[in-house]
């Protein structure tokens, strides 16, 4: 990857094109292929007194951070400020890269936990969840194409598929909280 700085900006370099769609493929695949392997692995035993409920909170939190940074993102962009924009998604990237960490690590050590609420509540919640699981398994490779687009500075294309991945990945970041604060009395 060829990166060009100006003024403290990176872009990826234009001049040799660099193919990333294979990238966001490649990424998109691993990802969502490891998350669903995780519901057939046998569980890790973690061997240490960890409490590894604690991990659940964490991926709340980081989903909240991935939010915030993206509203953000787009009060900047909206503002025409490109420079502070660049900066609350790349925050929005690394929340979401460490979410992804804790959300496999704690996947990888303890069962599912099922949802104990009744009556409407229990039809919300799976609501939001199944929404929740299949948005952000679409998010992976909209948000990584947004990301190179923009890094390719290929504004037209950036924003037309960034008009649907904003909204999108707010929407799992949000719910991934929401299904938390639901669920978290079952742990």
């Amino acid at each position: 990857m060829n990166y060009i700085f100006r003024d403290g900006e990176s872009t990826l370099d234009t001049n040799k094109e660099f193919n990333y769609v294979p990238w966001v493929v490649g990424l998109s695949l691993a990802i969502n292929l490891i998350v669903v392997a995780l519901l057939f692995v046998p569980k890790i035993d973690s061997g240490t007194s960890f409490d590894i409920t604690l991990l659940p909170l964490l991926n709340a939190i980081l989903n909240s951070f991935t939010f915030v940074f993206l509203l953000a993102a787009l009060f900047m962009i909206l503002r025409k400020n490109v420079t502070w924009h660049k900066r609350f998604i790349f925050a929005a990237f690394t929340s979401t890269a460490l979410f992804l960490v804790s959300y496999l690590t704690y996947h990888s050590m303890a069962s599912s936990t099922s949802y104990g609420g009744e009556g409407i509540l229990q039809a919300i919640y799976y609501f939001i969840l199944i929404t929740h699981i299949i948005l952000a398994a679409v998010i992976v490779p909209l948000a990584l194409l947004t990301l190179f687009r923009g890094l390719a500075m290929k504004v037209d294309k950036h924003r037309k598929i960034a008009r649907w991945t904003m909204p999108l990945w707010l929407y799992v970041s949000l719910t991934g909280v929401i299904v938390y604060l639901m669920i978290s009395p079952y742990y």
